[in-house]
């Protein structure tokens, strides 16, 4: 089954993806330490992730990092 393309606005869906590659190696204080420079790069080289550089911004950004600290207590059992 074919998924369709990820773009800036699916938080939620970029931050499963980072949880699935990098799983409980951040944990909450981490995620939010992340530099957004570094979060760009990990965010354009998912897979499915259809987006461009130029349109991210800081509030895109912001919410991919409080989805991803929600994906990750969801995960902790």
């Amino acid at each position: 089954m074919h998924e369709p393309p990820i773009h800036w606005n699916d938080h939620e869906d970029i931050a499963q993806k980072l949880y699935e590659k990098f799983g409980d190696d951040f944990n909450e204080s981490k995620i939010y330490r992340i530099r957004f420079t570094e979060l760009i790069e990990w965010v354009l080289q998912l897979p499915g992730f259809s987006g461009k550089r130029e349109e991210s911004n800081e509030s895109h950004l912001e919410m991919i990092q409080s989805a991803w600290v929600y994906e990750w207590r969801d995960n902790q059992h």
